[in-house]
């Protein structure tokens, strides 16, 4: 099968979300009350509704920001390349709006959930769809793995560990996953 890119893609909107959620890094390293202020609390939603969008854009420590803007970087500039920056900003929001909402169903009610996981996972289920036998390499593997085993056993791995948001990263993948397939199928339309 032939595949080919979007054509005239930017990256403007990949590297204007990376730059977003660098900024709230280093605005909560210097004010970690900022946490709960745009962390997304399951109780506090009706009060203040956009937590739903700013959790997506504040991470709790050095690991998990560069985790998720690396992966951020090779999944968003992928994605840009096969279907154009407005429908990856479009994954890339409902994505995450979804990971909220997953988590404000599915967690205890005072957790909080921070970071761009649930959209990330959103762009990777997409990907994994889009291109399953794609070939990746995922640290510290040293053999490069399908694209759909990395992006469904990345999820498998990482919710098993304390204090994840399971339930953020299922519901981004979720939407990934179905919008890949919709996303695949009009591509084979095309050709």
């Amino acid at each position: 099968m032939i595949y080919r890119s979007y054509r005239g893609f930017n990256l403007i909107p990949l590297w204007v979300i990376i730059g977003l959620n660098l900024v709230l890094f280093i605005a909560t390293l210097i004010n970690r009350q900022l946490l709960y202020l745009f962390g997304l609390i399951p109780a506090d939603v009706l009060a203040r509704p956009w937590i739903i969008v700013t959790s997506m854009f504040v991470h709790g420590g050095l690991w998990h920001i560069l985790a998720n803007m690396i992966t951020l970087y090779f999944f968003g500039r992928y994605l840009c390349s096969l279907v154009g920056g407005k429908k990856f900003l479009i994954v890339y929001f409902v994505g995450g709006i979804l990971g909220s909402v997953f988590y404000i169903l599915l967690a205890p009610p005072f957790s909080i959930a921070i970071g761009a996981s649930g959209a990330v996972f959103a762009l990777g289920g997409a990907l994994a769809v889009m291109r399953p036998k794609l070939r990746v390499f995922v640290f510290p593997i040293p053999a490069p793995l399908p694209l759909w085993v990395a992006v469904i056993g990345g999820f498998l791995i990482i919710s098993l560990f304390p204090n994840v948001a399971w339930q953020a990263h299922l519901g981004g993948l979720a939407f990934g996953l179905a919008i890949g397939y919709f996303f695949r199928r009009r591509e084979r339309r095309l050709f």
